[in-house]
C-alpha cells in the first residue's frame, strides 16, 4: 500500500495563474471530500494533500508518452487516507473529471480527454484493489481477533477451573457439589475432617445431615432451587460416624452453567467446633492483660457490676487501685524487659497475698492494678491488706540478676452504695490513688465523698479554663510584700485571678494550660510593672509564684528571658518562687540556677516542711524563702527555728497569708523579714492597688 507521507515527482505549473487555479481545484476536492467522509487530516492538512496528489496527476497528463500510473497510485492513496466508501470515489471522479478539463493549462493539449478517461479508469481500478486489499485485511484481523478471544476465553476457563479445585483442596471449610436432583457430585478433603469419612459421589447429601436439621436443609434447598436469593446460610449438624455429630454452619448457593442455567448447588461446612473454640480463646484475650494473664480493665469493669449486686449487705466490697512507685525509674534504667518481668512479679504475689480472699485481681495500663475484695466477716482490714502487699513487694525479687523489690500506693473505696456505676466507682478510686500518692509513696487513701463534690468542682473548672481565659474572664491581681517590722513596701506579686475560683493557678496547673497561662502572667507583671516605672508611679521588686509544672518545664528559661526582651524589665527586678518540694525532680534545680545566671531573684515557696529544704539553701542562689500560710497560722514555737537558721543563710524570710495583726506581731518578734497577707493589702487590679499604695 502506498505509503502515507509520499510526494509525487512532479513539478508545480508555470504562471500564477496556473498555480491559483490547481489550487482553487485542490480546494474544492478537499471540501466535497470532507462532506462524506471524516479522516485524522485537519482542512489544512488535507488541501496540502490532494494539492500534491493533483500536481502528481497534472503531471502525468503533461508527459509524453501518457502513463496512467499515477492515476491508480491516487486512487490507492485515497484509500489509505481513510477514504474506502463509494461517495469518497464519486465524489472524487466528478471533480477530477470537469476540474481537469477546464484548467487552462490544458488548453490545446491532444488527446486530452482521452487520456483523462484513462486515468479516471486507472484511478478507480487503484481504489478499488487498495479498498479490496484493505477489506481482506480488516477481515483477517477480525478473524484473528476471534481467534485469540476463543483461546483466551479457554484458557480463562482451564485457569479458572484450576483456580477453584486448588482453593477447594486446600481450603479448611468443607465443599461439596451436588447435582439438581440432591446428590454429591464432589467432596474435598475437609468434609472427611468434619464428617469422618468421604461420602461418594451419588451419595444423596440429605443422609449427611442429622434428623432434627433436615426441616431446615430442606427449607434451604428449596429456596435456593427456587431462586429466592443468592445464597442460603443456617446453623445444623451433620451426622459424623455412627453415634456423634458435627455442629456446622451451612451455606448454600446455586452454580451456573455457560448459558447462565442452573447446574449444580455449591454448599460449604464450616466447622463450628474450631470456630467455638477460637472465640473463646478471642474472647479470653479480649477480657485478659497478654502480659501477666489476669483480667483487664474491661473485665474488671463488668465483674464490679456482678459482685455490687451479689455483695453481703453488712461487709459489702472493697475496690482498691494500686499503682507502682518508682515504676518509670526501673524502666528506664534497666530497660523495659525488666520492668515487663517485674509486672509480671507484682501480679502473682497480689494475688498470693489475696488467695484466702473471694477477690479479682486485674492490671489495668501500665503499671496500675486493680483489686475488688467480697468482704466477710474474716476479710482482715484495709491497713492490714496494704500492710501485707506492701511488705510482700519488699522482698527483693532477681530479675535479670537485678534484686528489685517495689511498693505501691493506693486508692481505696470501702463498702460503696450497691447503685454506684463501675465507672464511677473506679473515678473515686483513682481520686484516691492521686491523694495519696501526693508527695509520698507507699501510702493509701480512702475515698470520701465530701472530697468528690470539691474534686469534681475543681476538675470542670480547669475543663473550661481555656474558654475562660480566651474570654478575659481570667486576669492578674496584684498584692504587697511588706517589711513585717515597719510595715513599708518591699515589693508586688502578680497573681492569677478568676472570680470562679481561688485556686486558678493550681487548676491550670492541673491541666498543663499553667505553661502557656504562666509565661502571659510574667509578661503582665513586667510589662506593668515596667509602666509604673516609667511613669514614676512605683519602683519595686515584683514576684510571681511558679507552680510543679512551670518549675519543671524545659522551656522555662528562654520563656522568662523572651518576656523580659520583650517588655525591658531588669531581671533583678522580677522575683520567681518555686516550690521546695519540686526541687527533686530533673530540670527544676537546673531551671533555678540558670534563671539566677541571668539574674532573676529566686525564693523557695512552701518552706519549712521538708527534712531537705535548709539543705537547698546552701546548694542554690535562693534570696528568700516564704514560710506556708499553715505553718503561719499555727505559730509553732518550733517553727522559730527556721528564722535563724535562714538567716545564717543570707536569705530573708516571708510569711504568707498573715490575717490579722497577732500573728504579724507574732512573727515579727520571731524574726521574719517580710509577710504577705489580707492583714496587709488583699489582691487588686493594677489601678486600685496603686490607688491602695499611694
Amino acid at each position: 500500500m502506498t505509503n502515507l507521507s509520499r510526494k509525487p515527482d512532479a513539478a508545480p505549473p508555470q504562471g500564477t495563474a496556473a498555480v491559483r487555479a490547481r489550487e482553487a481545484l485542490a480546494r474544492k476536492w478537499s471540501y466535497l471530500l470532507s462532506s462524506v467522509v471524516v479522516v485524522a487530516l485537519s482542512r489544512d492538512e488535507l488541501n496540502a494533500e490532494l494539492g500534491d496528489q493533483l500536481d502528481a496527476l497534472c503531471a502525468a497528463l503533461h508527459g509524453e508518452p501518457f502513463d496512467p500510473a499515477p492515476f491508480e497510485e491516487v486512487g490507492e492513496r485515497l484509500v489509505a487516507l481513510g477514504y474506502v466508501n463509494e461517495p469518497g470515489l464519486r465524489r472524487t471522479v466528478d471533480v477530477l473529471g470537469k476540474g481537469l478539463l477546464a484548467l487552462e493549462e490544458f488548453r490545446g493539449t491532444e488527446q486530452l480527454a482521452v487520456r483523462l478517461v484513462s486515468g479516471i479508469g486507472a484511478l478507480t481500478c487503484g481504489f478499488s484493489a487498495a479498498r479490496g486489499r484493505a477489506i481482506l485485511d480488516q477481515q483477517e484481523s477480525i478473524q484473528q481477533s476471534l481467534l485469540k478471544a476463543t483461546r483466551d476465553a479457554q484458557r480463562d476457563q482451564r485457569q479458572s477451573e484450576a483456580k477453584f479445585e486448588g482453593v477447594a483442596i486446600s481450603s479448611t471449610n468443607g465443599i461439596l457439589i451436588v447435582g439438581l436432583d440432591g446428590r454429591v457430585v464432589w467432596a474435598n478433603d475437609a468434609v472427611v475432617e468434619i464428617l469422618g469419612r468421604r461420602p461418594e459421589p451419588g451419595t444423596r447429601i440429605m443422609e449427611l445431615v442429622a434428623p432434627h436439621s433436615i426441616v431446615v436443609f430442606r427449607e434451604m434447598m428449596e429456596k435456593v432451587l427456587a431462586e429466592r436469593g443468592d445464597f442460603e446460610r443456617e446453623p445444623m449438624q451433620l451426622l459424623r460416624g455412627e453415634d456423634d455429630l458435627a455442629k456446622v454452619t451451612l451455606t448454600v448457593s446455586l452454580l451456573r452453567d455457560g448459558e447462565g442455567k442452573p447446574s449444580h448447588v455449591l454448599a460449604v461446612a464450616d466447622d463450628d467446633t474450631e470456630l467455638a473454640l477460637l472465640q473463646g480463646e478471642l474472647r479470653r484475650q479480649s477480657l485478659h492483660d497478654v502480659l501477666t494473664g489476669l483480667p483487664n480493665r474491661q473485665f474488671f469493669t463488668t465483674h464490679l457490676e456482678t459482685v455490687l449486686r451479689r455483695a453481703d449487705p453488712r461487709f459489702g466490697v472493697t475496690v482498691f487501685q494500686l499503682d507502682l512507685d518508682a515504676f518509670g525509674l526501673v524502666c528506664n534504667s534497666l530497660g523495659g524487659r525488666v520492668g515487663e518481668k517485674l509486672l509480671q512479679h507484682v501480679g502473682r504475689r497480689l494475688r498470693a497475698v489475696l488467695s484466702r480472699e473471694q477477690a479479682m485481681v486485674a492490671r489495668f495500663d501500665g503499671d496500675e492494678f486493680g483489686i475488688v475484695v467480697e468482704n466477710s466477716a474474716t476479710t482482715p482490714g484495709i491497713a492490714k491488706i496494704m500492710a501485707s502487699i506492701n511488705a510482700d513487694l519488699a522482698e527483693p525479687v532477681f530479675v535479670d540478676d537485678h534484686g528489685l523489690a517495689v511498693s505501691v500506693s493506693a486508692g481505696v473505696v470501702d463498702r460503696p452504695s450497691p447503685d454506684v456505676e463501675p465507672t464511677e466507682l473506679l473515678r473515686m478510686a483513682d481520686l484516691a490513688l492521686r491523694q495519696a500518692k501526693k508527695d509520698q509513696r507507699g501510702q493509701w487513701q480512702l475515698f470520701r465523698g465530701g472530697e468528690s463534690t470539691a474534686d469534681r468542682r475543681d476538675g470542670a473548672l480547669a475543663v473550661v479554663m481555656p474558654g475562660a481565659w480566651e474570654q478575659g474572664d481570667i486576669g492578674v491581681t496584684y498584692q504587697p510584700v511588706r517589711v513585717l517590722a515597719t510595715g513599708e513596701l518591699a515589693g508586688v506579686e502578680a497573681l492569677l485571678h478568676w472570680d470562679l475560683s481561688d485556686r486558678c493557678a493550681d487548676l491550670a496547673d492541673a491541666t498543663g494550660l499553667i505553661l502557656p497561662m504562666g509565661e502571659w502572667l510574667i509578661r503582665i507583671a513586667a510589662g506593668q510593672a515596667q509602666w509604673w516605672r516609667q511613669r514614676g508611679e512605683l519602683d519595686a521588686q515584683f514576684g510571681v509564684r511558679l507552680t510543679r509544672h512551670q518549675s519543671t518545664d524545659a522551656d522555662l528559661v528562654s520563656r522568662v528571658a523572651k518576656v523580659l526582651g520583650e517588655t525591658g524589665m531588669p531581671p533583678e527586678k522580677l522575683t520567681l518562687s518555686m516550690p521546695v518540694g519540686v526541687l527533686g525532680v530533673a530540670g527544676a534545680a537546673e531551671n533555678l540556677g540558670a534563671l539566677a545566671e541571668r539574674g532573676v531573684r529566686i525564693a523557695l515557696d512552701d518552706f519549712g516542711l521538708g527534712p531537705r529544704d535548709l539543705g537547698w539553701l546552701t546548694e542554690l542562689p535562693v534570696v528568700s524563702v516564704l514560710v506556708p500560710k499553715d505553718l503561719v497560722r499555727r505559730r509553732d514555737m518550733r517553727s522559730t527555728a527556721l528564722v535563724p537558721a535562714v538567716h545564717d543563710l543570707g536569705v530573708h524570710l516571708c510569711v504568707d497569708g498573715v490575717e490579722n495583726g497577732d500573728q504579724a506581731q507574732w512573727w515579727a518578734e520571731a524574726g521574719a523579714d517580710l509577710a504577705i497577707g489580707a492583714h496587709f493589702g488583699s489582691p487588686e487590679n493594677a489601678g486600685d492597688v496603686l490607688k491602695t499604695l499611694r
